[in-house]
């Protein structure tokens, strides 16, 4: 089990966390939990089991960037709808 100090080292050392003592006594219980399942973990054979590294189908999609020229009704309504700055169109943030 992982002791109470242990916990105040991991929550102040590496997180800068100041821990309640009920709070302490609950992550020690909690990461014994986890630490005691990776234990169970470690005793299962995986000898047989091919390694996979994703199972979502994931691909590169980066794609090259493409100049397309805008008519000019497209570019009379972009300008007249945007606020321009520095001669580029501002758009709201994304994030």
């Amino acid at each position: 089990m992982i002791s109470r100090e242990e916990v105040k080292y991991i929550a102040d050392f590496l997180a800068r966390l100041e821990l309640t003592s009920e709070e302490e006594k609950k992550y020690s219980q909690q990461l014994s939990t986890i630490l005691e399942y990776i234990d169970k973990l470690k005793s299962v054979d995986t000898s047989e089991v091919s390694t996979t590294f994703q199972v979502g189908g994931l691909f590169n999609a980066w794609r090259e960037d493409e100049v397309k020229n805008w008519d000019k009704d497209e570019i009379t309504l972009a300008l007249s709808e945007s606020e321009l700055v520095a001669g580029q169109i501002k758009v709201k943030k994304v994030l």
